[in-house]
C-alpha cells in the first residue's frame, strides 16, 4: 500500500486534535532545520514551531502498518534522552521488540566481535540529533530508520519521519502509545482501539 493510499483510506484522526495538543506533540523547538519545514504548521509568539498534527497521525498509521508486518524480533527501538526511557521500554515489552535506552555502545549493529552486537531489519529512532550514532551505523548496514522528528532534527538519513515533539515527557507517551496500538490492530492482535489494554500513563515516565 503507498503512503498516498494510506492518507486516503484513514481520514479520522487517530485521536482528537485536542488530544494530541493537550500532550504538547505538536509543540516544536525555537530552532528549525531546514528538513523540517514541510512539517511545520506555523510559529507561535513565543518564537515555538509548531508541527503540523495531521502529517504527525498519518506518519503514525504509515509506520503502524509498516512495522506491523516485522517480525518484532527484527524492530530495534532507541533512545538516549531520559524522558524516552520509560515509553520505549514499555513499547518494547507491548509489541515484542528490542530496545536500547541509554548509552547506545558503538558498533552494536557494524562489529560482530561484540557482545553487544545484534541484527535488526528496522530502528526506530527517538530523536536523530541524540541518537546520532546508531543512524550512522545504521546506514552503513542498510538497516532502515523510523523517526520522531522536531522542527530542529536533520533528517538525512531518516526513511520515515513522524514530526513530533520528541522531548516532552508526555507527547514522547502518547506517541509510542498511539504506535504500539497501531501495530497491535495491523498485526490482529486487537480487533478495535477499545481493546487496547494499556493507557498513556503507562508509556509515561515518572517524574
Amino acid at each position: 500500500m503507498t503512503a498516498k493510499e494510506v492518507y486516503e483510506n484513514n481520514e479520522e484522526l487517530l485521536i482528537s486534535e485536542e488530544e494530541y495538543q493537550k500532550s504538547g506533540v505538536h509543540i516544536g523547538t525555537q530552532v528549525k532545520n531546514h528538513d523540517m519545514v514541510k512539517y511545520i504548521f506555523k510559529i507561535r509568539n513565543d518564537g515555538l514551531y509548531l508541527l503540523d498534527l495531521n502529517q504527525t497521525d498519518k506518519a503514525l498509521k504509515i509506520a503502524g502498518k509498516l512495522l506491523a508486518r516485522i517480525p518484532p524480533e527484527d524492530i530495534l527501538i532507541v533512545a538516549q534522552r531520559q524522558y524516552a526511557f520509560r515509553p520505549v521500554t514499555k513499547f518494547s515489552e507491548v509489541i515484542g521488540s528490542k530496545s536500547i535506552v541509554g548509552r547506545f555502545i558503538p558498533g552494536t549493529l557494524t562489529n560482530h566481535q561484540l557482545p553487544q552486537y545484534q541484527e535488526t531489519k528496522v530502528i526506530v529512532v527517538t530523536d536523530p540529533l541524540a541518537d546520532t550514532q546508531v543512524m550512522k551505523e545504521a546506514k552503513n548496514v542498510g538497516v532502515p530508520i523510523v523517526a520522531l522528528c522536531d522542527a530542529n532534527n536533520k533528517t538525512d538519513f531518516v526513511d520515515l519521519i513522524i514530526p513530533s515533539n520528541n522531548k516532552g515527557r508526555r507527547s514522547l507517551a502518547l506517541v509510542y502509545w498511539l504506535l504500539a496500538r497501531e501495530i497491535q490492530k495491523n498485526r490482529g492482535d486487537i480487533n478495535t482501539y477499545a481493546d487496547f489494554k494499556y493507557t498513556i500513563d503507562d508509556f509515561e515516565s515518572q517524574i
